[in-house]
């Protein structure tokens, strides 16, 4: 899963001799501490976004590894003239509680950066957003990966809002300088790369016509109408069962059937219907008259 995740510029300095000494292990000629401008980069944190996602505390540990070495480019341009810095050193800081992401980066100071190191000190370019990639996104309703559950982000559950936790992290691509970042603080951007994580409703909210809305609507509608057959039909197949007595609450029994197919619960309670019928035949309340009946009726008989 492919994502971006915004951040902001927090600070800028000249590198002292520890800082320099890390950055020239990715030059291929020594660098002195003229020719080097550096800037401090808040990358992500573990807090909820306004797209009500964020990262577990324990991934921004392993972003703060795969970060290192990275390139920042702009506008999430992949092209090698968009290159223009490169992070040297990370670590994951604590702040109120909240866990975050910060990288030291460096620009060389060429006439080429001028422009941008001034839009960096003039706090014009202070906001940037990362590339990466996560391995797991997790409802945190119910634990389950998120989009295979029927949770959905931003939607409150009893006293708490749904929210996709992302964790694993297996890759991490750049940072780049935005103009127009998706939000206001360190958080998702949520542009990917290799396919967008969203459920199909949130797909068609954000890109379908009305069209494709429509249709969608309808959809729902139906599935609601399908969902509440197949419960009325799993509610049917636990009083079966009771009736014949398997052995079971209805509280295991109504677990045990809620995994079956709709062909599978329809099939079952064929099955259990011709079974109740055998064990308890229907009869007629009133007696045929060719039935025998005991002498003793027919004083009773008018």
């Amino acid at each position: 899963m492919n994502i971006k995740k915004e951040a902001s510029v927090c600070a800028v300095g000249t590198p002292d001799a520890q800082a320099l000494a890390k950055i020239n292990l990715y030059s291929k000629s020594p660098l002195s501490a003229e020719q080097v401008y550096c800037f401090s980069v808040r990358l992500c944190d573990d807090q909820p976004d306004r797209d009500f996602e964020r990262f577990d505390t324990a991934a921004l540990s392993v972003l703060a590894e795969l970060f290192l070495g990275k390139t920042g480019i702009a506008d999430h341009d992949w092209s090698s003239d968009r290159q223009v810095a490169r992070v040297f050193d990370t670590q994951v800081a604590e702040q109120d509680g909240i866990h975050f992401l910060q990288a030291q980066c460096y620009l060389l100071r060429t006439q080429k950066n001028e422009d941008l190191i001034a839009e960096i000190e003039g706090g014009i370019k202070k906001e940037v957003s990362i590339g990466c990639a996560v391995g797991q996104s997790t409802c945190s309703i119910c634990g389950k990966s998120y989009g295979s559950c029927e949770h959905r982000k931003g939607v409150l559950y009893g006293d708490q809002v749904c929210i996709a936790v992302l964790s694993a992290p297996t890759d991490a691509y750049e940072f780049s300088f935005v103009a127009v970042p998706a939000q206001k603080h360190a958080g998702v951007l949520k542009a990917m790369r290799g396919g967008e994580s969203m459920t199909l409703q949130e797909l068609v909210s954000k890109n379908g016509s009305p069209e494709l809305l429509s249709r969608l609507k309808a959809l729902e509608l139906d599935a609601a109408f399908g969902k509440a057959c197949r419960e009325n039909i799993v509610d049917e197949v636990v009083s079966l069962a009771v009736l014949l007595d398997f052995g079971a609450s209805e509280d295991v029994l109504k677990k045990s059937f809620a995994s079956l197919s709709f062909h599978e619960l329809c099939k079952l309670k064929q099955g259990m219907n011709e079974k109740s019928a055998q064990l308890f035949p229907s009869s007629t309340q009133l007696p045929s008259a060719s039935a025998s009946r005991c002498p003793m009726d027919n004083d009773y008989m008018i």
